[in-house]
């Protein structure tokens, strides 16, 4: 037994001691100080549609995210998809329009789930019930099927998820503005929420390579599990809140505070409060990011978008004061090495003040965004990568530990 545990010893250092090489330079050497951190920073592949700087932050195909704010949904998707701009991109649009939506059985399966819990477990089930109805067993004709239906089903599970059903629409009026309308709110709501959806759907769409949601996903295809089935554990690793339902949780911090100072327009007063919970051990939602070391660009646009159309909202007005102050309170702390706002510090406060008070769904409609880069993300791994062959199954080494 101890000759057995020695040589387990000496195989996990040999393994800590390797170095990694690429184009005979040494990317990394792996130490003792890479296990169990999430494996973070560790390179594992190409990631062809996104790009995150840390100083820069989030491009598509070389293009700076800011570039692509003021673009059509369906534009940005081909720019990813295809990597070059859409001249027109109206045979692409048809393509998209024509199947944009569910079939009858499967919006009859949907409205038969249960309405109780998160509506992102409504949204992981859809998921596999479109695959099990309508899938076709090819990653590349059930990726472009995935994503043309994303707003139908994403408007199905959050209608039933408030008890209602999705409204008609006509998914030639746009990728998103057809999504707006299905939503079981009034016309005008609807109608007020086209350009924030617009905008929250690209800011969303992807997010480089790594991120857990993406990267399960991935995982998931590794095994040759289909697009349905991959797409739903990656939206299985987004319902979680430190990731996907962080927007949730950062309105829930807004509301508290506009709660507990609904009068303040006076920094210093926020500043006390925030570091009265640092004190007693709370977060601050919304702050900081695993790859920037600057605001997160997103939450710029978004901050932007807000004090253009909502300067004087409550929790908008919340949301500024925090952006300032909040950044003076962690930089107080020399330990914190991002103490700039991430898109989830001004995602869900912009949506509640536009009309859609359903904190719950805000990560339904990440998921939706997000899956479009998934999908294609996916496609490259199963049909491009390796001139073709795809990449191997998942399979990363673990090295045992003998618990006392």
């Amino acid at each position: 037994m101890k000759k057995a545990l020695h040589d387990i010893y000496n195989l996990n250092e040999a393994i800590l001691g390797k170095r990694v090489y690429m184009a005979d330079e040494v990317l990394f050497e792996i130490t003792k100080k890479h296990l169990e951190t999430g494996m973070r920073g560790f390179p594992v592949g190409y990631c062809t549609t996104s790009s995150v700087d840390p100083q820069k932050g989030l491009f598509y195909k070389e293009r700076a995210i800011s570039e692509l704010a003021n673009w059509s949904p369906e534009d940005v998707i081909f720019l990813l998809m295809k990597g070059k701009e859409s001249k027109g991109g109206e045979e692409f649009k048809a393509a998209l329009f024509e199947r944009a939506l569910c079939s009858e059985e499967t919006v009859r399966q949907i409205y038969q789930l249960p309405q109780k819990g998160h509506p992102m477990k409504l949204f992981s089930s859809a998921l596999l019930i479109l695959g099990m109805l309508e899938g076709k067993g090819n990653y590349k004709e059930d990726g472009f099927s995935m994503i043309a239906k994303l707003p139908h089903l994403a408007a199905l599970v959050i209608s039933h998820h408030l008890g209602k059903k999705a409204q008609k629409a006509d998914p030639k009026i746009g990728y998103m503005e057809s999504f707006a309308h299905m939503l079981p709110l009034s016309e005008a709501k609807q109608t007020a929420l086209v350009p924030i959806l617009r905008l929250f759907n690209i800011l969303h769409y992807d997010h480089g390579g790594g991120n857990l949601s993406t990267f399960v996903g991935k995982a998931v295809a590794s095994g040759l599990e289909d697009m349905y089935g991959s797409a739903t554990a990656a939206m299985c690793a987004l319902a979680g809140p430190r990731h996907g339902k962080a927007n949730q949780d950062c309105l829930t911090f807004v509301e508290d505070l506009v709660k507990e100072l609904p009068n303040a327009d006076d920094g210093q007063l926020v500043e006390s409060l925030l570091r009265k919970r640092l004190e007693k051990g709370s977060l601050l939602y919304g702050f900081g990011h695993a790859v920037l070391r600057v605001e997160d660009p997103r939450a710029s646009i978004f901050y932007d978008y807000a004090k253009a159309h909502f300067p004087d909202h409550p929790l908008v007005k919340m949301a500024l004061l925090l952006r300032e102050h909040g950044v003076k309170v962690l930089k107080e702390n020399p330990k914190i090495t991002n103490p700039y706002p991430n898109i989830d510090a001004i995602s869900g406060v912009l949506l509640s003040a536009a009309g859609f008070p359903h904190p719950e769904c805000y990560t339904v409609l990440f998921g939706m965004a997000r899956l479009v880069g998934i999908c294609i993300q996916i496609l490259y791994e199963r049909v491009q990568a390796r001139e073709g062959k795809g990449t191997p199954i998942v399979r990363p080494k673990y090295l045992y530990k003998a618990l006392a």
